[in-house]
């Protein structure tokens, strides 16, 4: 069978960093090739080459042995491909309708026929059982929601080489079968398809092939994973063996820290209530849409409350807004990065120092840069942040080491007493993930209250010492560690009718 894509040698190198070194792979019609590696291993970089965002430095594309140039994004969709990013690529004021078609909306002598439009995306949307809205603002859509709307984006151009970066980052247990269905459809129809994820489970599930890359360079090739172990997989991203990714190990819990004591506002269906100790993990699931950001965005001050208080080391404190939160220690890393958790234009130093830069004053007027480029390296190397340089502006990193500078920014606060992380891990590499675990014992250890959310019921029965489920806007439950299983955290998160039928 010959390549319909094939990259030869292909070298792309930034102020510093060397992205891709001479990487070559096939991707073959009617397969799924799956791309693995760390955070900044040059995954997304050959996507963004293949999608004419950059310009590879050395190598060359073939597609049905031909050789291809793309010097922008509408010759690489002109040429048949479509890459779906990781970091979503959307207008935020224009409708579902309108984003999908953007560039190809039908028209009459120059106006825009917008009812033509939406009932071309509600009939292409209804064939692939995606339930969106065409005349909803994606302003107004959840982050799962907005990512559906960029997969369906790729999909309406019915193109033939289609990359996929992390597509189920943000997706709902429905809306990630959905896309399963979509794929497998995909491959079917004899596409050639390419798909990114740092979850293990999907690539076994969807891919018929699979890529390591390491450091800009292609390590290895599994023609097949059939037969091919995961801890395999493991080493050759990370050049190490990691036996155990959690690496749990149970720790002394303190007085409680954080009471938080009938909270309510949009969108809870019931006031909210919970305790957290020092040194304690609790960990919040949920299905997407149960309300468990909204709640932890109330707790912060990043959304007005209606009713209940806030109890710090036995006191209650007064959380109007995220600075309030931030005086008393208690800190909050976002679920999305992007839109609430970096300042893109600046620099990894600058994003890094953002809160504690406080504390570097000098009669509370001239900013002590020694301090803050001492602060910003220290954390660089504990975390490992994969930079050229402090003075690097953040959104030339990848996902995951944004990830690790918006951490390193509360790790650099003085007095830290809750720390509330909103899907730490989302899209983030093995090893990373236990870089970050690692980071999270850490903090407990030091006797801080630490909430995490997360999506993934692997990591949040991984990682916590105690588990909250929330269901529909309210809290359905919580779970000891060791009562604690895939079954009994499902039954509390699933919707009543839903469990009765699962059942």
């Amino acid at each position: 069978m010959s390549a319909t894509l094939r990259f030869e040698n292909i070298g792309k190198v930034f102020p510093g960093v060397r992205a891709l070194d001479g990487v070559s792979l096939d991707v073959q019609t009617g397969r799924v090739h799956g791309l693995m590696g760390e955070n900044g291993a040059g995954k997304s970089t050959l996507l963004k080459i293949l999608g004419g965002e950059y310009q590879p430095d050395s190598g060359r594309i073939l597609m049905d042995g031909n050789e291809v140039h793309f010097p922008d994004s509408a010759s690489s969709i002109g040429a048949g491909i479509a890459v779906i990013h990781q970091e979503l690529q959307y207008v935020p004021d224009l409708t579902v309708a309108e984003n999908l078609m953007l560039g190809a909306l039908p028209n009459s002598f120059g106006w825009v026929r917008k009812s033509a439009a939406r009932k071309f995306v509600r009939e292409r949307l209804a064939a692939m059982g995606v339930d969106l809205d065409p005349t909803a603002k994606l302003r107004k859509l959840s982050i799962a929601q907005r990512q559906m709307v960029e997969i369906c984006k790729a999909l309406l151009r019915n193109a033939r080489v289609i990359a996929l970066d992390e597509p189920t980052s943000s997706l709902s247990l429905r809306e990630t079968e959905v896309l399963f269905k979509l794929v497998r459809e995909l491959r079917a129809d004899h596409r050639a398809l390419i798909y990114i994820s740092h979850r293990m489970d999907e690539v076994y599930e969807l891919c018929d092939s699979c890529t390591i890359f390491r450091d800009g360079r292609k390590v290895a090739s599994h023609e097949t994973l059939d037969g091919v172990r995961r801890e395999t997989i493991v080493a050759e991203m990370v050049g190490r063996e990691i036996s155990d990714i959690y690496n749990y190990t149970p720790r002394e819990h303190r007085d409680v820290r954080l009471s938080v004591r009938g909270v309510l506002g949009r969108p809870l269906a019931e006031p909210a209530s919970f305790d957290v100790k020092g040194g304690e993990i609790v960990g919040f699931f949920g299905l997407v849409g149960a309300g468990r950001s909204e709640l932890m965005q109330l707790v912060y001050g990043a959304r007005k409350r209606r009713a209940g208080e806030i109890v710090l080391d036995g006191k209650t404190v007064h959380v109007r807004s995220a600075a309030d939160a931030i005086r008393h220690g208690i800190v909050l890393c976002p679920e999305d990065r992007k839109e609430q958790g970096i300042v893109a234009m600046a620099s990894v130093s600058e994003n890094i120092n953002i809160s504690c830069r406080r504390h570097f004053l000098h009669a509370g007027m001239f900013l002590d840069r020694k301090k803050e480029a001492e602060t910003a390296d220290r954390f660089i190397k504990l975390l490992k942040i994969r930079t050229p340089s402090r003075r690097q502006k953040i959104r030339f990193l990848s996902g995951g080491n944004q990830q690790k500078a918006i951490l390193s920014r509360w790790l650099a606060e003085p007095d830290l007493k809750v720390v509330i992380l909103d899907e730490p891990t989302r899209g983030i590499d093995v090893g990373a993930k236990h870089e970050i675990y690692n980071v999270i014992y850490q903090l407990a250890a030091r006797g801080c209250a630490i909430v995490m959310v997360s999506s993934e019921l692997p990591e949040v029965l991984g990682v916590s010492d105690r588990i909250v489920v929330m269901r529909e806007g309210r809290i359905s439950g919580e779970l000891s560690r060791s009562a604690a299983s895939e079954h009994a955290v499902l039954d509390l998160a699933l919707p009543q009718r839903t469990a009765a039928r699962a059942a």
